[in-house]
């Protein structure tokens, strides 16, 4: 029998021990999924406050019930470790691969973690391990990174060792998709990595979509998220036009999306957040520089949404000023940190640039997310942390201006409206508010 016949039989009678690399809104998910399939499932990552959460059967990560993490480490199909060691003892028949890919203070991919995640399970490869990268990177990574570490230890791949391609498409917050009934595209290093691949992600997810390589699907997620991050820069840049020739764009859009073809909705915002769309176009972009190519929609795209918060500063700025106040010294209340609704998530929010910046102009800002506990402006180029306040009828009747830009579900918008004195509203949250006495100005 051959090497890829073995680890098939192994994916069939679920005797194949599975690893996760990297357990945060990727990997978690992921790692249960296999462990409810009946796999044995090691996760490994760097921190141990995350392994010790797990051991003890607490989830981390609010999209993961934690009954079902619970149960699973009870059943002895799940746990956790920040020893690279594991895929060595237990031993692992197939990695996943879930770190992070961040974008550089220049602009330019990280690849740190993905490097040294590599490293380390080059040290413990042996024949029969099924490699997969699931971090979100430039075309070419997979081959340009991971392969020549397997390699380099004397390993045929799709022979000895298989490795393939297959991009995380999880949606933080996303409570009709998650692991299972999103499609999940894989490509292999060659065809016999890619049957590899498949028939383990197929135990997982019910819609399996091969493509001929792990070049081709790399891009595939890029085109995914280029195309949003286009989309939305596009109508970023509507709702400036619409602001300076006096039309609503809620509006404009709303009867747009009536054309029942040729339209799709997108909608105007702060600027972009997450782990996805702010960052993946940009590793496209860098890597066409290489073949001397200017990606110049992805470019564009991204200095319109990057400009969003200084815009919607200044609306902030031009909204006191027509009630007679500066920004300098005026309490601005900030509904919402996390980069979009219903969700704990911080990276890459546009709320840190907007508190950042109204901080730069002196204002006396504070926040609310009933979410999110505690920022950091490191990550918009400020300093130190701020705690959320608590949310109170006072809270928001004291401000000056009351800056929506995370449009939370547990928000009561007429509650807020009433109380407010000031609304710069930047998710058209308080479309249904009744009648109030707050100057409410939309992005």
């Amino acid at each position: 029998m051959s090497v890829k016949d073995q680890f098939l039989a192994k994916v069939m009678n679920r005797t194949a021990t599975i690893s996760v690399v990297g357990l945060g809104y990727v990997g978690l998910p992921l790692a249960v999924e296999f462990a409810k399939e009946g796999f044995r499932v090691i996760g490994i990552d760097v921190s141990a406050d995350k392994v010790s959460a797990l051991n003890a059967g607490s989830s981390y990560i609010p999209d993961v019930a934690e009954a079902d993490v619970a149960a699973l480490v009870k059943r002895g199909n799940l746990r956790a470790t920040t020893d690279f060691a594991a895929l060595r003892d237990a031993p692992a028949d197939a990695v996943s691969i879930c770190v992070p890919t961040p974008l550089r203070k220049s602009r330019d991919p990280d690849m740190s973690y993905v490097i040294a995640a590599a490293d380390e399970i080059a040290k413990y490869c042996h024949a029969g391990l099924l490699i997969v990268l699931e971090s979100t990177t430039y075309p070419g990574t997979t081959e340009e990174i991971i392969l020549p570490r397997l390699i380099h230890n004397g390993f045929r791949v799709g022979e000895d060792v298989f490795l393939a391609f297959s991009p995380e498409r999880i949606d933080p917050g996303n409570r009709e998709y998650g692991v299972r009934n999103t499609p999940k595209v894989i490509g292999g290093t060659t065809p016999a990595c890619g049957e590899a691949a498949v028939a383990l992600y197929s135990t997982a997810v019910d819609t399996v979509v091969p493509v001929s390589s792990t070049q081709a699907a790399e891009m595939v997620k890029l085109l995914e998220n280029t195309f949003r991050a286009v989309n939305i820069g596009l109508v970023n840049e509507m709702a400036i036009i619409c602001d300076k020739i006096g039309v609503d764009v809620w509006e404009v859009i709303r009867a747009a999306n009536s054309k029942p073809f040729g339209f799709m909705p997108f909608y105007p915002g702060p600027g972009l957040g997450g782990h996805c769309i702010p960052i993946d176009p940009l590793y496209l972009s860098w890597r066409m520089k290489s073949f001397n190519y200017n990606a110049r929609f992805i470019e564009l795209a991204d200095q319109i949404n990057t400009s969003m918060p200084l815009y919607v500063v200044n609306k902030v700025a031009e909204a006191l000023n027509e009630a007679s106040k500066p920004v300098r010294g005026s309490k601005i209340l900030v509904l919402g940190a996390a980069y979009k609704r219903d969700v704990d998530d911080v990276r890459e929010s546009p709320a840190l640039d907007v508190i950042k910046l109204l901080l730069d102009r002196h204002a006396e800002v504070t926040y609310h997310d009933p979410y999110v506990a505690q920022i950091s402006l490191e990550h918009a180029g400020g300093h130190g942390t701020m705690r959320s306040t608590p949310y109170s009828h006072e809270a928001i009747t004291a401000a000056d201006c009351v800056v929506v830009v995370t449009d939370h579900s547990i928000f009561d918008w007429n509650e807020i409206a009433d109380a407010a004195q000031l609304i710069v509203d930047t998710r058209n949250a308080t479309a249904g508010v009744k009648a109030t006495s707050a100057r409410i100005v939309k992005l």
